[in-house]
């Protein structure tokens, strides 16, 4: 076989396991949750997409190697050296980190893997959107397609299924809880679809329902478009993850104020959006004391016999994670913070902050070239809003990070993997605008 024969195998090889991963990825959690109750294995059956993600980078490892061309433009690009640069700060202070004990070996794999997962399918999706239209003219069904069934099976979940339904499928106290409540009060019940949990289910649908929200602004105004997203906000708000309503807000009125071309619209829009907030504002000062509306908006209630509420934690956890970023600017290393801290023998951290977790465990090093990619993959996508994909991420981006602020969201395997995927999608195969900071976009 030569060289370009082999060269294109690699390409369509990419390309297709890239879109198994997109089309599966949202039902991650259940199908693992579901095949290991039938086999075991579950913590093997959790990484099918990681394993397939070695073989997408052995074919992209070939097809840069062949392509002189695409060498040039991942040399040059920015944002690629910074993501070079963060992976090259998770490995030297992983291995100093645990050397000196900081965290075991589970942990630090653990840390290693969640933290630098996203960033690799996102270059590996660049790579291969580069080579082939088929990513591209696939996205947009990527997104919404599985969407729609996640959004089916909530709307299932809100006025049909009993709140544990999903214990059939192996959900549990050793896998993923079948649902969630508020306050421990069986009265709220939290849905998670086919997601990790409510809060991911919730930041999740921060995705399609910004692509929504771009094709019903540039008038793909069908009924079944309006329908879907009135679905999708529903099974949002029984998510009840405040921080995802949050999310959808900024999302919602970026894609809306960019997606409109009238400067009238545009400005009748800003009164609209300020008389909204003074309305809502408005409502819950007068209904402070409701108890539904305490339960809703705040997680707790005058009465309940829960002595610390969900946001003193969130609050207790985000000042503590500050003091220890102060207290060690160089970072305790990957491993050390988030999730993967749990397989330390030490006392886990939990930051609920996903830039105070990097902070942690990179110092603010590496927090500042996380911010810089953050930063140049948003220009990169401001640089090519005419499209709809690129306008979509770029307004759920914005919301994400809200979302981030207060959870640690990229740590879900469903919603890094989407964004980040349809991220390297986007900006490979999107037009740019003219721009003087083009040199700095990838």
């Amino acid at each position: 076989m030569n060289n370009a024969r082999a060269k294109q195998l690699a390409i369509n090889l990419s390309a297709v396991l890239i879109i198994i991963i997109l089309a599966l990825i949202p039902f991650h959690a259940f199908l693992t949750v579901w095949m290991s109750s039938l086999i075991g294995h579950y913590t093997a059956l959790r990484l099918w997409k990681e394993f397939l993600l070695v073989i997408i980078l052995l074919c992209s490892a070939f097809i840069v190697l062949t392509d002189k061309k695409l060498r040039k433009i991942l040399i040059n690009s920015w944002l690629i050296r910074l993501i070079l640069i963060f992976f090259v700060i998770e490995l030297i202070w992983g291995l100093i980190a645990h050397s000196n004990g900081g965290d075991n070996t589970k942990a630090l794999l653990y840390g290693w893997l969640s933290d630098c997962r996203y960033l690799l399918f996102f270059v590996v999706s660049f790579i291969a959107a580069k080579k082939t239209s088929l990513l591209k003219s696939s996205s947009l069904k990527l997104i919404l397609y599985p969407a729609l069934i996640v959004i089916i099976f909530g709307l299932l979940e809100v006025f049909v299924l009993p709140r544990d339904f999903l214990s059939h499928f192996g959900y549990g106290p050793n896998t993923i809880r079948p649902y969630q409540t508020i306050n421990n009060n069986l009265r709220y019940i939290r849905i998670l679809s086919t997601l990790r949990g409510s809060d991911a289910l919730g930041a999740y649908l921060l995705v399609p329902l910004s692509l929504l929200t771009v094709l019903l602004v540039r008038g793909k105004k069908a009924w079944q478009l309006a329908l879907f997203t009135a679905a999708g906000v529903l099974v949002l708000i029984f998510s009840y993850s405040r921080s995802a309503w949050l999310g959808l807000i900024v999302s919602v009125a970026f894609a809306v104020y960019f997606g409109v071309k009238s400067k009238i619209l545009k400005r009748n829009l800003i009164y609209i959006g300020l008389a909204l907030i003074i309305l809502l504002a408005g409502v819950f000062a007068l209904e402070r004391n409701n108890t539904r509306v305490q339960n809703i908006v705040f997680h707790t209630q005058k009465n309940s016999a829960i002595k610390t509420t969900s946001d003193q934690g969130h609050s207790s956890s985000i000042k503590s994670g500050i003091k220890d970023i102060a207290k060690d600017p160089l970072g305790k290393g990957p491993g050390t913070s988030g999730p993967a801290s749990v397989y330390n023998k030490k006392i886990s951290r939990i930051p609920e902050n996903y830039y105070i977790q990097i902070g942690q465990e990179l110092g603010v090093i590496g927090l500042a070239v996380y911010i810089a990619i953050s930063v140049l993959v948003i220009m990169s996508l401001w640089a090519r809003r005419e499209d709809t994909l690129a306008l979509a991420l770029l307004a759920s981006f914005l919301g994400l990070i809200i979302v981030n602020m207060l959870l640690e969201a990229w740590t879900d395997d469903t919603l890094c993997y989407l964004w980040w995927g349809m991220a390297g999608i986007a900006i490979a195969s999107s037009p740019t605008i003219k721009n003087k900071n083009n040199k700095l976009i990838l």
